[in-house]
């Protein structure tokens, strides 16, 4: 499993909300960037908190500046709406990215992305919500709602082509009080894609919840290592006690 640091960025500042929303900056990405990779993280997944509101992504510079001093690969989100946003993402040096309404909009955009460049540089983008006994898809970093079961969504998502999942729990999204384990575990049954989870860890428990019932392939922390609730090197133990063992 992969401990993945998320940064959202808005106008070239970190920032950090509950559920997306009531965004707050906590410093700047570069540098909270390189003090990740040097304390151990495996990855680091920088977000355009704003993309949808200028149409494109405006983390390029960020991303160039941050590869001259981080050596884990980076993964770059927000704004990627065609092959030619794909290619400047990782022409800047990400080494891949992560769609999510790009390809509501169009789903033909994963798979042209995938014939350029490789299944394994795209990350498929799922922002859920539950609704009553199921999720829905959001895109717009949770602001829209797209009708799309989350589920199916993420079934579709791997048959045009995506190399990776990464499910974000809007509703446990920045409240540090624990993951939604079972949208996990429905994604998961039916889906042969690795998955990152992201959103609501807050403590050594809230990983052991998780671990206890799913095997993702990583792990995004945003909020406890902003706010400096846990270390890096923390997380990563508790982690790496799980690695030979299967969820329950």
């Amino acid at each position: 499993m992969r401990l993945i640091s998320r940064i959202d960025v808005k106008n070239e500042w970190a920032i950090k909300g509950i559920h997306l929303e009531g965004l707050r900056k906590v410093g700047d990405p570069n540098t909270l960037a390189v003090d990740y990779y040097k304390a151990g993280v495996d990855e680091i997944v920088f977000m355009d908190a704003v993309a949808s509101l200028y149409n494109r992504n405006n983390l390029f510079g960020v991303i160039e500046k941050a590869c001259e001093n981080v050596f884990v690969p980076i993964a770059l989100g927000g704004g990627i709406r065609s092959v030619a946003d794909a290619a400047a993402a990782l022409n800047a040096g990400a080494d891949k990215v992560i769609i999510n309404t790009g390809a509501v909009h169009d789903i033909n955009l994963i798979s042209d992305v995938a014939a350029r460049f490789g299944s394994q540089c795209i990350v498929g983008s799922i922002e859920a919500k539950k609704i009553d006994t199921r999720w829905e898809a959001y895109i717009d970093n949770g602001r829209e709602v797209t009708g799309l079961d989350v589920v199916d969504w993420a079934q579709t998502l791997e048959k045009a082509g995506v190399g990776e999942l990464m499910i974000t729990s809007v509703d446990k999204e920045g409240t540090q009080r624990g993951f939604d384990v079972q949208l996990v575990a429905a994604v998961q049954e039916v889906t042969r894609r690795p998955i990152i989870v992201s959103g609501g860890y807050g403590q050594p428990k809230h990983l052991d919840a998780l671990l206890a019932k799913v095997r993702p392939s990583g792990i995004a922390v945003a909020a406890a290592l902003h706010y400096k609730k846990q270390e890096v090197a923390e997380i990563r133990a508790q982690m790496n006690g799980y690695e030979d063992t299967d969820p329950s």
